[in-house]
């Protein structure tokens, strides 16, 4: 019982902050603090969720497949500021 009041308020804590970044994202783009491209890159993980779990069909293969292609686009990133850092590209 204890377990399950934990995880669900857990869970209306995560959906809370996310309604407040959310807000406060758009905020700043409509008051002109922030620029929309830079707020929009944040729904690229929401974006790869989407496509994952309309091709895979469930929750957890989607959540997987967001997780290795998110590291791997990590990997990639810092594998190309790493060289452009070195060759002075």
């Amino acid at each position: 019982m204890i377990d399950n009041l934990a995880i669900g308020l857990t869970l209306a804590l995560i959906g809370i902050g996310v309604l407040g970044i959310l807000f406060s994202g758009v905020r700043n783009v409509i008051n002109g603090n922030s620029e929309f491209k830079k707020v929009s890159i944040m729904l690229i993980p929401v974006a790869i969720f989407g496509i994952s779990f309309a091709v895979l069909g469930s929750v957890a293969q989607a959540g997987v497949a967001t997780m290795i292609f998110m590291i791997g686009a990590m990997i990639l990133g810092i594998l190309i500021t790493g060289t452009r850092g070195t060759f002075k590209l």
